[in-house]
């Protein structure tokens, strides 16, 4: 196989988005005003807290410190042992208690006033003594709270160690989930925050071209995976969320992850991107493969087909001002046989990971859904996942779209298979 051009032509030694064969940038980039989208994302997020009466959030999620300032660090290790690093942001201050040693790395961003040491409150820094840290720190916490915004505070939580959140309540604050006006903040993207998107998609879509390359019978699903990665981290991507590439009868049913099964001839081979890529924006399209060297059979052709058409029906319904309801209502119906084996959302929201609004299947919103409205400026992911109960294969697509004042804009450009959609 070679390397495909969003056209499904075979491209020379570059590709359109301006990278060669060998992962080297031959063009920039297209300009990106980063300080403006900072300040964009920031404003964002004060606003919503206006809106519902929070005077601060203390943020731990490192991609929620991310979109509200943009400093990025150790971010799969600090989701992991939290709160290593966390912010506090009022309407006029953000100050980012850093891990200890990297206060240097968010040197030079607007978004941030003061940077401190974190003080960490985790049993594995702590131990036996985890519950007099944590009093100390959601009282030293407390105190600045109360400095900055006022002694009856309303005070925004997310991602916080139980005990930390115990005692903080006991400080004398009036305390909130911070989720709610941190996800409807990143639920709209200023254009800027776009071209981001737009620049991780082209980066994930090279990475993908290579990985269909390489596809042979005899390679295993992780070697395959593998050359993901390392394209998307040659061109400045963060990690790959998941690990969702599987093949033959380990694509059915969805989410087996990868794994050192080695592909055999002629099987489907799914992958789901799941990429933090550039700019720590998430590049998310599923695409499915045919391992060769034989044609696809008409059960493959079959699957992939009605993939294929469940998301495009779903594209198609999208446009603003639609209800989540009303999307669910008017979905494509997945046909009975497939049904038990759904991939288990019908459309979900993008930006550095996924996020709100998750849109439901119609059979699953009286149970799951929630109401709520498609508006510009969101970037959705339209899902599908075909694969009979008991059967021996199955197909993930997925297409990444941006919702504008009049319809939607396609932002995944990676080509569908003509050999299945034959």
């Amino acid at each position: 196989m070679t390397i495909l051009d969003w056209h499904g032509a075979q491209a020379d030694d570059t590709d359109p988005a301006g990278w060669g064969r060998d992962g080297t940038e031959v063009s920039p980039p297209p300009d990106i005003d980063l300080a403006a989208v900072r300040r964009y994302r920031l404003a964002r997020v004060r606003a919503e807290m206006q809106t519902r009466g929070i005077d601060a959030l203390l943020i731990s999620d490192p991609v929620n410190i991310r979109y509200a300032t943009g400093a990025r660090n150790m971010q799969i290790f600090c989701a992991r042992n939290a709160p290593s690093r966390y912010l506090l942001l009022t309407p006029t201050e953000s100050i980012l208690h850093e891990f200890t040693g990297c206060e240097h790395l968010a040197a030079g961003l607007e978004t941030i006033s003061e940077v401190r040491a974190s003080s960490t409150a985790s049993f594995v820094a702590a131990g036996p003594q985890i519950v007099q840290r944590e009093r100390a720190w959601a009282a030293e916490m407390a105190d600045t709270v109360r400095e900055r915004v006022g002694p009856q505070a309303c005070l925004g939580l997310e991602r916080l160690n139980a005990g930390v959140a115990i005692a903080l309540s006991g400080c004398g604050l009036r305390i909130v989930d911070a989720q709610e006006p941190i996800e409807m903040a990143r639920a709209i993207k200023s254009a800027a925050e776009v071209q981001c998107i737009e620049a991780s998609l082209r980066a994930t879509e090279r990475a993908v071209g290579r990985l269909r390359e390489a596809i042979r019978p005899g390679i295993t699903e992780n070697a395959l995976w593998s050359i993901l990665h390392q394209s998307v981290i040659a061109q400045d991507g963060d990690y790959v969320e998941t690990r969702l590439l599987s093949s033959g009868p380990r694509a059915n049913p969805w989410f087996q992850e990868t794994s050192s099964r080695v592909i055999e001839a002629d099987e489907l081979i799914a992958l789901d991107t799941d990429v933090v890529g550039c700019h720590g924006y998430y590049s998310d399209f599923s695409r499915t493969f045919h391992a060769g060297p034989n044609r696809p059979t008409a059960a493959q052709r079959t699957l992939y087909q009605l993939a294929h058409e469940q998301v495009h029906h779903n594209m198609d319904v999208i446009r603003p001002g639609l209800s989540f309801r009303e999307y669910s209502e008017r979905a494509w119906n997945i046909p009975a046989r497939y049904h038990a084996n759904r991939y288990y959302l019908s459309a979900h929201g993008c930006g550095m990971t996924g996020e709100y609004p998750y849109l439901y299947h119609h059979a699953d919103f009286p149970a799951s859904g929630y109401d709520g409205e498609i508006r510009p400026g969101m970037t959705l992911c339209v899902e599908s996942y075909i694969g009979e109960a008991g059967g021996r294969e199955g197909v993930k697509l997925e297409q990444q779209l941006l919702v504008t004042d009049t319809g939607t804009r396609l932002l995944s450009r990676f080509p569908f298979e003509d050999a299945l959609l034959a």
